[in-house]
């Protein structure tokens, strides 16, 4: 017996916190029976359905997609706009990214149809660093550098310490390669944090994510991700580490 909303999100379906909110808006039947209660639980022999649809449980996928610049973190676009599923050949599955890098920035994302999986990664109290690559206008002072390891007031609260990393600066063309390493995942946060201390982000990439890399893949290019790499994944979101 497992509880309903892991059910929902192991299906990929959505993730744990949306299924449950699916639950609460009675729209999951459990044998034909409206179930708005979180902690029902259900068995393998239980028909569980949500808005209708009957739940099929799927073997879980996991890839790791070098994402290209001017892509969208996102399964379809109403623009008609390229996005990241657009890379993965058809699987038969209903995959979907973890977490979201920008349309202008290039890198490592991570696509599944395990629901709880993502939540458990996406979520910033379980701290799996990413690294990024920021190429910016100007050059900046160590001091600079150490107002983005101590955390920048954004509008939206001050970010936790970053790992900052200055790798080269070319001062005929006012430029500089700046690495940083961050756990949280806000909303274009690398970005505004450059923005915040007056060095805006020219190129950005995405080179780590944990103990993942790029190497030896092309924008565009994927990889199914290992078993033991999955289970390494979970062990590092469940234990709020980094690497």
């Amino acid at each position: 017996m497992e509880r309903l909303q892991k059910v929902i999100a192991r299906a990929g379906i959505a993730s744990r916190r949306k299924a449950e909110q699916l639950i609460l808006d009675g729209k999951v039947t459990v044998n034909g029976k409206v179930v708005t209660e979180l902690g029902t639980k259900v068995s393998p022999k239980d028909l569980v359905e949500v808005e209708g649809i009957k739940i099929e449980k799927e073997e879980p996928v996991y890839f790791l997609l070098y994402k290209p610049r001017g892509v969208l973190s996102a399964v379809s676009d109403e623009k008609g706009r390229k996005t990241v599923i657009d890379f993965i050949p058809e699987i038969g599955y209903r995959i979907f990214p973890i977490g979201r890098l920008d349309y202008d920035t290039s890198g490592l994302i991570l696509l599944t149809n395990d629901g709880e999986f993502a939540n458990e990664l996406m979520h910033p109290r379980y701290g799996v660093e990413k690294t990024y690559i920021a190429k910016v206008k100007g050059i900046p002072s160590r001091s600079d550098l150490k107002k983005l390891q101590n955390g920048i007031r954004l509008e939206d609260g001050k970010t936790a310490p970053a790992k900052v990393k200055f790798r080269s600066g070319d001062r005929k063309k006012g430029t500089a390669i700046i690495e940083m390493s961050i756990h949280e995942g806000r909303n274009r946060q690398v970005r505004r944090m450059f923005d915040a201390i007056g060095y805006p982000v020219l190129k950005l990439k995405r080179e780590r994510y944990g103990f993942l890399t790029l190497d030896g893949l092309a924008p565009g290019q994927y990889r199914p991700l290992s078993p033991h790499e999955v289970k390494q994944l979970k062990i590092l979101a469940n234990q709020g580490s980094t690497v």
